[in-house]
């Protein structure tokens, strides 16, 4: 390699870690996203600790994630994170208000991550690491990395088994503490939760991704191939005029 390569090579790099980045802040939500993530619980723990009032504590969570949604609305901005949250607080308001027990406006939650956390690990099993159908789409590469990008199917197998055992290591931290802890512990504990895991998979997914091979953009090559029939089909047409043009010339 010379000296004129190495840069080049750098610059790649650079370049790949940079679109990884970009695409992992997008699939997951960026910093607003853990915010829109993290807020209705908050409140509802906080409300709950000072006046154990179990229905204003979850009208309190409801009203902020709806709150939440209106603004992404009015902002004219994606509102997946914020719909999620409205879904996951809707849930946990429901299961609590018919049991009385404040402790199951959690569950859902934490139902929902011992499922994710066994889809990862099923996924993976099965060949078709989650990871990668969620982040395949974003990257432009749809299931291209399945047959034609083997190191990029290993970097997202290695991603989603990150993400399986990290969410399994936290649904054996809160599940005993659903049935042991009061809920306010419960609650503070699963807010301490809700973002160092996530980060930590977030973090081992820009990793594995980062060092491997770059995705195959099969939007770019299905325009390539339109554009080339498109080619085609007109040189054939000018082919074919030439050709009646010199029949009409020899007739003449």
């Amino acid at each position: 390699m010379t000296s004129l390569d190495k840069p080049t090579e750098d610059t790649s790099a650079d370049d790949a870690r940079a679109v990884t980045e970009a695409a992992l802040f997008e699939a997951f939500g960026g910093v607003r996203g853990m915010v829109e993530t993290v807020l209705p619980g908050l409140l509802f723990v906080t409300i709950f600790t000072v006046n154990k009032d179990l229905h204003w504590s979850a009208i309190a969570a409801l009203a902020v994630s709806l709150i939440l949604v209106v603004v992404r609305l009015a902002m004219r901005d994606t509102v997946k994170h914020a719909f999620s949250g409205v879904f996951g607080v809707a849930f946990g308001v429901v299961f609590a208000m018919m049991t009385g027990n404040a402790k199951d406006f959690y569950l859902p939650g934490m139902l929902y991550t011992l499922g994710l956390a066994l889809a990862y690990i099923v996924t993976t099993l099965a060949g078709v690491p989650l990871i990668g159908l969620i982040l395949g789409p974003v990257f432009k590469e749809n299931l291209s990395w399945r047959t034609r990008n083997p190191g990029r199917k290993k970097a997202y197998a290695r991603a989603s088994w990150a993400w399986g055992l990290i969410l399994l290591a936290k649904c054996a931290i809160l599940f005993p503490l659903y049935w042991w802890a009061d809920t306010t512990q419960l609650g503070w504990v699963l807010i301490a939760l809700k973002i160092p895991p996530f980060l930590l998979a977030v973090w081992l997914t820009w990793v594995f991704l980062a060092k491997a091979p770059p995705p195959i953009d099969v939007f770019a090559e299905m325009e390539a191939e339109e554009k080339a029939e498109e080619e085609r089909k007109a040189a054939a047409a000018q082919a074919g005029g030439d050709v009646t043009g010199g029949r009409h010339r020899r007739q003449a």
